[in-house]
């Protein structure tokens, strides 16, 4: 401490020197060396200016990024600093003023102890009639140190481009805590230290209306259209307090009864949009079996929950809750259409190893191009819809030399259903023709990336238009979806419709046809109806960077083109005929829809009774062990 001490204390003694000698009053030195290192360093506080506008510009990025991958800390990571490095915006450049203050400070505690020594000269101590070395401290410098810091707090909080954005006990909190360190710090050091302290503060004041003069955040920042957290009124804080509570209690009632039970079957579902991917199975093992399904869900608004069928449980569990449910699972068969299992914070159980988890995906699109890589590595069985799913998982076995799975070839039953309801609408034509827009949730999806040209073009139809957006997105950012309904308030109701209840697929089989980018949906509205899909060819959809290793292309790619047309997001100009030829000529497609309907798909009106067939098999088989 005593080299900081002298390396320091002579740096600024010899500034405060020369102060000295200008002004030959050490108050005034005091005064005078402050107005000189807020000079000198000037350029770093512009310097933090322009970094400070460039983390305000990126914060809806920021804050869209911590949505979409948030689970993923890894690509969160690495996504943060690839915006950072793509917007010039360095951490280090936030925080080197507060790391220029700290040896400033240190000089001056260091001169202001031994004056004669550093300064090297007789000094006056009386500056406004205070004796500067006297101890304890009077008054009048601590307060005017407590007041300039109040001020400078309350000036940040209205004009600084990085304070302004936080909330209100952001602001004050840290205005409190700096006053009440400003208090406390100018009675324990000398008074011209206090001194330094209250005229640096004041001059920052002048420093910051003199940044925000040459860099103007108002120029750089779109304040009118930027994305921002809204605040809830008293009435949604009221909800979401009343749902948190009511979630608080169901889940201690529920999940108590969950451990107490003994339990052969698990269904584990996200949300309540998930049930229809599990429906058949369960239906199917419910009336030929006399198998309990049990089934765990994170939606305490979970349509299940409505369901009252004989040996069938359900429970409401957390997200938060969840990492301990899963810890602690005790049955023979979990079936999840959650992937990642073991590779973040959910993990196989702790108290049952031999524990046989099931993989049943949303869609029948690739497994390696839209899950994580590793995302399917700790399950034991997967249920494939088609031929691609049984080429992915085997390539991925062989590359990565992963322990083999058990494929068992099911179809997809949402299909099925589909179909089903399909073929029981009587397939009536539209008056005017159904457009469904249905894209992923993936950066640059539609909505995010081209949906006011399309609807552009789409406006000049005669026809309905129903956005149906991606689960996922919906709840990710219900921001967005709060923008788009204030964007098209007077197009919704008016031949314009936002669905975001998932609960039921009526609009995609009622559709004449389904719009997306790089979602699943387009197979199943395809396969179901026989009717053409068309695609935007936004940026493709990449969960698993690694995907062209296993050389299996994926079905996402190879399928755009054999069941409908694929048009890039600049060439939206003549939509409006490509539409209507695709509405009015969708036989001319159906021939090669069942085509790949037949010869891709697996057990196409069967799926049901294949993955129920297997389930209770395993569960029979662990019945006859545990018994014999």
């Amino acid at each position: 401490m005593n080299a900081i001490n002298l390396v320091f204390g002579t740096s600024f003694g010899f500034l405060m020197h020369i102060c000295y000698i200008l002004s030959g009053n050490f108050g005034w030195t005091i005064i005078v060396f402050t107005l000189l290192t807020k000079v000198v360093l000037f350029p770093i506080s512009l310097i933090s200016q322009k970094n400070s506008i460039i983390l305000v510009k990126i914060q809806p990025l920021l804050a869209d990024l911590q949505a979409r991958y948030g689970d993923d800390v890894s690509t969160l990571v690495k996504e943060q600093k690839a915006l950072y490095k793509h917007e010039r915006y360095s951490a280090m450049k936030a925080i080197l003023p507060l790391l220029v203050q700290i040896p400033l400070i240190v000089g001056v505690i260091s001169v202001v102890n031994a004056p004669t020594k550093y300064i090297g000269a007789n000094i006056d101590p009386v500056f406004l009639g205070i004796d500067l070395f006297a101890l304890p401290n009077g008054l009048l410098v601590p307060i005017l140190a407590i007041t300039s810091t109040m001020l400078l707090c309350v000036v940040q909080n209205i004009y600084n481009v990085v304070s302004r954005e936080q909330g209100f006990i952001g602001k004050w909190g840290v205005t409190v805590f700096l006053v009440a360190f400003t208090g406390w710090f100018s009675f324990v050091c000398l008074s011209a230290v206090g001194l330094y302290w209250t005229f640096s503060n004041l001059f920052s004041i002048v420093v910051l209306a003199i940044c925000n003069l040459i860099y103007n955040p108002k120029k750089y920042i779109d304040y009118d259209n930027r994305s921002v957290k809204s605040k809830r009124t008293k009435a949604e804080k009221a909800a979401a307090r009343e749902r948190k509570e009511r979630e608080k209690a169901r889940e201690k009632e529920d999940m108590q009864r969950f451990y107490d039970i003994k339990k052969e079957l698990v269904f584990y579902s996200e949300s309540s949009g998930f049930y229809k991917y599990f429906q058949h199975f369960i239906e199917y093992i419910l009336a030929h079996s006399d198998i309990t399904v049990h089934y765990l869900t994170s939606d305490i608004d979970d349509q299940v929950f409505s369901i009252d069928k004989p040996h069938f449980e359900t429970y409401f569990c957390s997200a938060n809750g969840l990492i301990t449910a899963f810890m602690k699972m005790e049955a023979d068969v979990v079936a999840m259409s959650m992937p990642d299992l073991e590779v973040y914070h959910y993990k196989r159980s702790l108290v049952r190893k031999d524990i046989e988890y099931i993989y049943i995906d949303h869609g029948m699109g690739s497994f390696n191009l839209m899950l994580r890589e590793g995302a399917l590595n700790h399950f034991d069985t997967i249920f494939c819809y088609g031929k691609n799913h049984n080429e992915e998982i085997l390539a991925m076995e062989r590359l990565y030399n992963l322990p083999v799975k058990k494929l068992v070839n099911t179809g997809f039953g949402l299909l099925d259903m589909l179909i089903e309801a399909y073929e029981n609408t009587g397939r009536q034509r539209h008056e005017k023709p159904q457009i469904l827009i249905a894209p992923s949730w993936q950066k640059d999806n539609i909505l995010e990336y081209c949906l006011s040209p399309l609807l552009e073009e789409l406006f000049k139809m005669d026809a309905k238009i129903i956005i149906r957006p991606h689960p996922e997105f919906v709840k990710r950012f219900p921001g967005k979806i709060k923008s788009l309904q204030d964007k098209y308030a007077g197009e919704i109701g008016a031949g314009m419709e936002l669905q975001t209840d998932f609960s039921s697929n009526s609009t995609v089989y009622d559709s004449d046809l389904v719009i997306t980018d790089w979602s699943s949906i387009a197979q199943e509205f395809s396969f179901a109806t026989k009717k053409p899909s068309l695609f935007i060819n936004t940026p493709m959809k990449v969960m698993n960077t690694e995907w062209r290793s296993i050389g299996v292309e994926p079905m996402e790619i190879w399928i755009r083109d054999r069941i409908g047309v694929s048009v890039d997001p600049d060439k939206l100009g003549s939509l409006g005929e490509t539409i209507q030829r695709l509405i009015d000529n969708n036989n001319n497609y159906k021939s090669a829809i069942e085509d790949l309907l037949a010869n891709h798909m697996y057990n196409a009106g069967y799926t049901a009774e294949v993955g129920g067939e297997y389930i209770i098999g395993q569960i029979k088989e662990r019945r006859l062990i545990q018994n014999a």
